[in-house]
């Protein structure tokens, strides 16, 4: 099968988007498919992608204002000319929004079957960097999801968001975890004394800090008594929440194997964000034997057994993850029953099982592009 991936990101970007379509590709060729990726430039220019699993296609892209850490692609004809050269059979589109919807758009003249990945809650961006534009938002996902022979929805949460806006033809597709790489051994001791050397309880998060997030959310849970926090990731907030989590130890980005010892090194894991689709970042802790605390909104919803795995709080509630926090840190005993059932759960979700249920899909699409021959 010949697909090409038309990403909004991808790496050396780190997001949940950019991961998703690397792992998407690398399964493809593991699996004897042959993918090419379109994908916005890079900061650095259009050099060679080295790790890639499969060629790479550059549009020219600028930083979005106020955020620079994430490139938009400019009107181009190499998604257009990529997608021919290849002679696709179907073009998989993760998160579209810009170049996804040219994508879409040379995919339809082309006569090439498209799958889109919903991966990115619009709507709710809308409504923290605009403080409006949520029905915009939605009118612009369901134009061009509805374009799609399919839709995949990464939770049942985002599911529903979906069906309740009029996305036609939407099936769940949830996200894999390396469970290789994050896992309860990784756990390290020497880092655990210099991130915490009067043996404090380590609780940390991990992921882009940035308004949608709501990591300020962590400020009563930081004074917690015998609480050091650990903040993990970059971004347009991280001078605020500097300012706002005085004690709290930054780290910046953190990657492969290092933040895998990270992951395991914490005692409790928390997340903020009330916008995730999926959220990968719970699967990962989880993977890695750590009890999560995150809220009971979007992609958490599916990955959190509430009193199983870790606790489940209402969005934006600081005083409840900080309860939920300190509850935990009460119980070492309770940490490690969620943590080991956490581990138990995931061992199942790996990105190859996941990779072949996405094949699946593209093979039920394919099956209906075709014509019928009459018997």
């Amino acid at each position: 099968m010949r697909v090409v991936i038309v990403t909004e990101s991808f790496p050396p970007d780190v997001n949940g988007v950019a991961h998703c379509a690397f792992q998407t590709a690398r399964h493809l060729v593991e699996r004897g498919h042959t993918p090419v990726v379109v994908a916005p430039a890079t900061a650095a220019g259009t050099g060679p992608d080295a790790g890639a699993p499969c060629p790479v296609v550059r549009v020219p892209s600028l930083p979005l204002p106020g955020y620079p850490q994430v490139r938009v692609a400019l009107p181009s004809r190499r998604v257009a000319a990529a997608i021919a050269e290849h002679r696709a059979d179907l073009v998989h589109l993760a998160s579209p929004f810009v170049l996804g919807v040219r994508g879409m758009t040379a995919a339809a003249r082309l006569g090439i079957p498209a799958v889109a990945v919903y991966q990115t809650d619009l709507a709710g961006y809308a409504r923290t960097y605009m403080g409006a534009g949520e029905a915009a938002a939605w009118r612009r996902i369901r134009s061009v999801h509805a374009a799609a022979d399919l839709t995949l929805a990464p939770s049942s949460a985002a599911r529903r968001d979906l069906d309740t806006h009029g996305v036609p033809r939407v099936k769940l597709w949830p996200r894999g975890v390396d469970t290789t790489r994050f896992r309860p051994d990784r756990r390290d001791e020497t880092l655990r004394r210099a991130l915490a050397p009067d043996g404090e309880l380590i609780v940390g998060y991990v992921g882009r800090l940035a308004p949608e997030k709501q990591v300020e959310l962590l400020a009563g849970a930081r004074a917690l008594p015998g609480v050091r926090l650990v903040v993990v990731g970059d971004g347009p907030s991280r001078p605020g929440l500097e300012e706002s989590l005085p004690g709290a130890v930054f780290l910046g980005r953190r990657t492969g194997d290092q933040l895998a010892r990270i992951f395991a090194s914490l005692d409790v894991f928390v997340h903020t964000g009330p916008f995730e689709t999926f959220c990968q970042t719970v699967q990962e802790a989880m993977a890695s034997g750590v009890p999560v605390v995150a809220p009971a909104a979007g992609g958490p919803l599916d990955l959190v057994a509430h009193g199983r795995t870790g606790l489940l709080v209402p969005p934006r509630d600081a005083d409840a993850v900080r309860d939920a926090v300190a509850a935990l840190a009460a119980d070492p005993a309770l940490r490690d029953a969620y943590g080991a059932a956490g581990r138990v759960t995931v061992e199942g979700r790996t990105w190859d099982t996941v990779g072949d249920r996405l094949i699946g899909h593209y093979e039920d699409v394919l099956a209906a592009r075709r014509p019928v021959v009459a018997a």
